[in-house]
């Protein structure tokens, strides 16, 4: 079939191994944190990163956690109607609102993040820590490479 020579092998094209992979671990973690809080991906890394900056604006999480805006927007929706985000005016840029945890969400931090460092400890306990470490920095240059055909 002289159509096939450039054939294409899913299992070998590395653009798709890393989403089977990422999709594999987020739904190993989804599973534990929608079973254990209530809370979905993109709401845990909203309370994630707002928790890292005290207080932040959609725009800036989107880029942050490459969420898109709708996205982003339902999550920021679904944790202040639980009391767990508080939303503010944006003193430097009126069109947006700025977002930080309540007293609810950084309680609901603390008790989140140790449980989410222990299950990454546990799927990635057979690796040395030597492999993480070239594991992290070789996904920070796909990141950076990625970035960089934009």
């Amino acid at each position: 079939m002289p159509w096939m020579t450039n054939r294409l092998q899913l299992d070998r094209f590395l653009p798709y191994r890393l989403s089977i992979t990422s999709n594999l671990v987020s739904d190993r973690i989804a599973r534990a944190y929608e079973s254990m809080f209530g809370l979905s991906i993109p709401e845990w890394r909203l309370v994630a990163v707002i928790a890292e900056w005290d207080a932040i604006n959609q725009a800036e999480i989107g880029e942050r956690t490459r969420m898109d805006k709708v996205t982003v927007s339902r999550a920021a929706i679904a944790l202040v109607d639980r009391g767990l985000l508080a939303r503010a005016p944006n003193a430097t840029d009126k069109r947006s609102h700025l977002l930080s945890l309540t007293a609810s969400g950084r309680e609901l931090y603390a008790l989140v993040a140790p449980k989410a460092l222990e299950l990454e400890r546990r799927i990635f306990a057979s690796f040395a820590p030597a492999e993480l470490e070239g594991f992290m920095a070789l996904l920070r240059r796909i990141d950076a490479a990625v970035l960089e055909t934009e």
